[in-house]
């Protein structure tokens, strides 16, 4: 499992998605930021931790019975009991959210197993209870049908999938906030980090200025003066 540096990890847990998108984008990373999923748990904390995937592809009516579940290795339910603890379960779901990819009760499980967090671009049932839970989750949507009517399990775990339409690789560094879930090649997550925290440094005292009612132009980006008067901000 990917392991980022406690410092690291405390960064990217108190800097925005939005942030890192812009962090990204300076290196090239157009793509990184997972669409129409969002937040569903109901607290501020943050979601920092390395991917551990699973994908469904299309149900077919003869496979796809409750039968299924008598198997305590159905590769859903084999899923939550195999994410290392810190690291955070990310389902492809074909962004099709009209069906649940868990349930309070996996999720439950994954909570008490550890589990850094839930992230998936289908839907969760049981949505009004899990948003009540500590564990941060981000979902497609709320949708009470069982996963079976549309979603299948693939046996294969911890593959490479697509989740809201990113790439998500294995141990890829996973940051939800309450804005949406952001995906940081695991290679760059520790530079990332430091450098985020930069940013929203200086963007505070950007505010500052604005704040105190100057205009743009010298300010944002700051020119010499402001760069001056940042230094000395900075120090205070």
């Amino acid at each position: 499992m990917t392991t980022i540096t406690k410092e690291a990890r405390e960064k990217l847990a108190d800097v925005s998605t939005a942030t890192l998108t812009t962090q990204l984008f300076k290196r090239g990373f157009r793509n990184a930021y997972l669409q129409g999923v969002g937040r569903l748990t109901s607290h501020h904390r943050s979601m920092v931790g390395p991917a551990f995937t699973l994908r469904y592809i299309p149900a077919r009516e003869d496979v796809d019975h409750l039968g299924v579940f008598q198997d305590y290795d159905h590769p859903q339910r084999k899923a939550i009991e195999s994410v290392p603890e810190g690291g955070v379960l990310v389902m492809d779901c074909r962004g099709d959210a009209s069906a649940a990819s868990a349930g309070s009760i996996l999720v439950t499980r994954l909570m008490m197993r550890g589990g850094g967090g839930l992230v998936t671009d289908g839907g969760l049932r049981d949505s009004p209870e899990i948003a009540g839970f500590d564990i941060p989750c981000f979902t497609g949507g709320a949708s009470a049908p069982t996963n079976l009517i549309k979603h299948h399990a693939v046996e294969e775990l911890n593959q490479p999938i697509g989740c809201g339409g990113v790439a998500i690789y294995p141990g890829d560094i996973m940051v939800g906030d309450r804005e949406g879930v952001v995906a940081l090649p695991a290679h760059l997550a520790e530079e990332i980090a430091h450098e985020a925290h930069t940013q929203e440094r200086q963007e505070r005292f950007i505010i500052s200025e604005v704040r105190s009612g100057k205009a743009l132009r010298g300010v944002y980006p700051p020119n010499a003066e402001a760069q001056a008067r940042y230094d000395a901000w900075t120090e205070e």
